[in-house]
């Protein structure tokens, strides 16, 4: 069969349910649309995988952009200077890393609990 993409479906069925019958088919669904879930079991068509976009909090996505940048500073400064950190530069990379560890559990946290 051509490309599942590229089919185009012109006919349609159409069935009268009552309220129950409805809100059984909807709770066997297994898919985010009825008519997909019905052709794949009634005709055994396997749909191919389609990703699902989740939406993500813009604020959210700045705090994790800012904290992979401080990552990528901190990894670029360890690279440069690993053969002759003194100690005090290792605490402070340690301490660096440690906050950034917490202000991503906070992240989690925060949004566990939306």
């Amino acid at each position: 069969m051509a490309d599942k993409e590229l089919i185009k479906r012109t006919k349609e069925i159409k069935i009268r349910l009552t309220e129950e019958e409805h809100q059984a088919l909807l709770n066997r669904c297994t898919k985010a649309s009825l008519a997909t879930w019905m052709r794949e079991t009634c005709l055994g068509e396997k749909q191919t995988k389609q990703s699902k976009v989740i939406e993500v909090d813009p604020k959210l996505l700045r705090q994790l952009a800012g904290i992979g940048n401080n990552l990528n500073q901190i990894a670029r400064l360890v690279n440069q200077h690993s053969k002759q950190d003194s100690v005090l530069d290792r605490i402070a990379i340690i301490t660096a890393l440690s906050s950034i560890e917490r202000e991503l559990q906070r992240l989690n946290d925060d949004h566990k609990n939306t």
